[in-house]
């Protein structure tokens, strides 16, 4: 019998292969020779146009938003230094808008409906024109409703003004997304209605015999009672899964096998773009090690890696040298491993390799849930007689004052417990940071309520992390024990030392909430439809924001219009990025410089999550800090 997944890849990714040809750009088609180059030249303007087009896929008529007929969009490229003009035009039947995801700009150029700007009209078109004061790649997108999903959006490079660090002889755009021939809309209601429907990857009876024959019949009764008692499922891993996803590289599916040429010996630069909607990938090139260049468009110290995680909405450059006179594939697996992208790196047309065997879907364990683990006797701490997240104690301590207060209403006395047991090392082993000495002095303040932690005995919100910790050394969920070298974030160092030598001034601290069962997400417990006002920073001043992960899920942290320095150990050669990670259960934090006066998007860039709450605006006053 042909399995659900076989057919999705023998039939929808066909028909991808032909009807779907007509909406990829030159730039990104299977044909020799359109790959950009480093010889490309800059332009100062485009038009461009977003709209619907028709395609038929297998027997399937689909209609896709698109930016000048194609998905996905037009190749942009730039220098920096250059004024740009971009003139989008809108010729839907509902408002549009786009936005320059990682670009620094004014506010009134970033393009968010209801924050920046007022969005585009139909039949209206916006000119967006700023200076750009940096180089790397990037990709721009829709900003309204779930657009993103439905095809809008596009890469866009900045080529460098002084001569580039990285030499190369060839490049490639990798676009990686996730198409779904349902309407997006009815996949969100869907998700509203069952959270789990796209979960094909349910634990089975023959799982808890496994299990049981693995770590004994009492370990595996608590962890299913724990699991239970929350509400909650260990194999959901993402929210929308390949039920209904077909994975594209450039717009083209997995039996299209578009090809990147290069020559033996060559140096090339592959630049990949996550501009999926909901999927995080694991992007590997089967026998050939990657060299990691640039994250989120700025160079860092080149790292040699065989796997990475890339999150939604982030950008990592990576060099390849292939010596041989052979095909490569080019594999990016959704994380939860229930499909995959592909495609090629070949001397010529029509080349192939081995397509790689999906891996066995990883599972989420209490350490997810930021729970301290005690399976002893079938003991969780922290877990017994637990029936909602109210009785959880809650870690809402800013960095450098854990176990100095805690979270009103809640038994901190067990959690001190707990703590004496807990492993610190990979908190607190950060090479070239003095994380106390940084910390100790910060005044707090917190997102949502001013001088006092946000209360998340709500309905909104079903968990509280008991055990919050640093996970930027681990590699992401199912690339633990892969057997060769997986980037972490505590790889990424800035090739510059920072820009911004101070100290932060103060502390902001933000939680990441959910409800999973009814599919709600916010910060601090609350929607933003629910919010008073914006998370206030200060025209001038260098803070810190830490964030804290109190759901069993990664989302992938994007603020607009400002640079969020990842505090990860290297000193004055913290990563700058546009988007973070955050892992369940975890608890990091990023270094800002609030140097972009006006209104600005903060919010989690997986699409739907996004849609359901999780936005918040971070409001930069034109006023300095007394403080500071």
């Amino acid at each position: 019998m042909i399995s659900r997944r076989k057919f999705i890849h023998a039939t929808s990714a066909i028909g991808l292969a032909t009807g779907m040809q007509a909406l990829v750009p030159a730039w990104a088609q299977r044909v020799a020779g359109l790959a950009p180059t480093t010889s490309a030249p800059s332009q100062r303007s485009f038009d461009l146009a977003i709209g619907r087009t028709a395609l038929t896929i297998g027997n399937e008529t689909a209609h896709a938003k698109t930016i000048n007929g194609s998905m996905p969009g037009s190749l942009l490229r730039f220098k920096e230094g250059e004024t740009v003009t971009l003139r989008v035009r809108n010729d839907l039947d509902e408002d549009t808008s786009i936005h320059w995801h990682g670009i620094i700009l004014p506010a009134n150029m970033d393009g968010v409906p209801g924050v920046s700007f007022p969005g585009i009209t139909p039949g209206e078109t916006f000119t967006y024109q700023y200076k750009l004061t940096q180089s790397g790649t990037y990709w721009y997108h829709s900003h309204s409703g779930l657009q993103e999903q439905s095809g809008v959006f596009g890469p866009m490079i900045v080529d460098p003004a002084e001569p580039d660090p990285v030499a190369y002889d060839r490049e490639h755009v990798v676009m990686l997304s996730d198409w779904t021939f349902e309407d997006p809309d009815e996949v969100f209601a869907k998700l509203k209605k069952l959270p789990d429907y796209f979960n094909y990857q349910q634990r089975t009876v023959g799982d808890f015999f496994g299990d049981v024959s693995e770590k004994g019949i009492g370990s595996t009764i608590a962890d299913r009672l724990a699991w239970g008692r929350m509400r909650m499922n260990p194999t959901d891993i993402a929210d929308i899964t390949s039920a209904t996803y077909t994975y594209l590289v450039n717009g083209n599916g997995p039996s299209s096998n578009w090809t990147g040429l290069f020559k033996p010996g060559e140096r090339v630069r592959l630049r990949i773009v996550n501009a999926a909607a909901m999927t995080y990938f694991n992007f590997r090139i089967p026998g050939l090690r990657m060299t990691v260049v640039q994250a989120d468009g700025q160079n860092i110290k080149p790292v040699e890696v065989d796997e990475f995680q890339i999150g939604v909405a982030e950008t990592y450059d990576v060099i390849v040298q292939p010596t041989d006179d052979q095909a490569y594939t080019i594999f990016a697996e959704s994380m939860d491993r229930g499909g995959f992208a592909r495609g090629t790196l070949a001397p010529r047309l029509g080349m192939e390799a081995s397509v790689p065997v999906l891996r066995d879907p990883p599972i989420l364990t209490m350490a997810d849930m930021g729970m301290d683990m005690d399976m002893s006797g079938g003991h969780m701490a922290g877990m017994d007689g637990m029936s909602s997240q109210s009785s959880m104690p809650a870690m809402n301590e800013p960095m450098g004052t854990m176990g100095a207060m805690g979270h009103s209403g809640h038994n901190m006395g067990a959690m001190s417990g707990s703590m004496a047991g807990m492993d610190h090392s990979a908190h607190n082993n950060m090479a070239g940071m003095d994380q106390k000495a940084m910390a100790a002095a910060l005044p707090v303040s917190y997102a949502s309520t001013g001088a006092t932690p946000p209360d998340l005995d709500v309905w909104g919100v079903d968990a509280v992390a008991e055990m919050p910790k640093s996970r930027l050394h681990e590699p992401g969920l199912g690339l633990e024990n892969t057997g060769h070298r997986v980037l972490t974030y505590t790889d990424l160092s800035n090739l510059y030392p920072e820009h911004d030598e101070r100290s932060p001034g103060r502390e902001i601290v933000l939680h990441l909430t959910g409800n999973m069962e009814r599919y709600m997400w916010s910060f601090d417990g609350e929607k933003f439809s629910e919010v008073k006002g914006p998370i206030e920073f200060f025209e001038g001043e260098r803070l810190r924001l830490t964030m804290i992960n109190n759901t069993m899920m990664n989302h992938p942290i994007h603020l607009h219009g400002m640079w969020m320095e990842l505090v990860n150990g290297t000193g004055d050669r913290q990563p700058r990025k546009h988007t973070i990670n955050l892992k369940p259960g975890e608890k990091l934090s990023a270094d800002i410089t609030a140097d972009a006066p006006g209104n600005w998007a903060f919010h989690c860039h997986l699409l739907y999550h996004m849609k359901a709450g999780m936005f918040r605006v971070v409001s930069v006053n034109q006023k300095i800090a007394e403080a500071n």
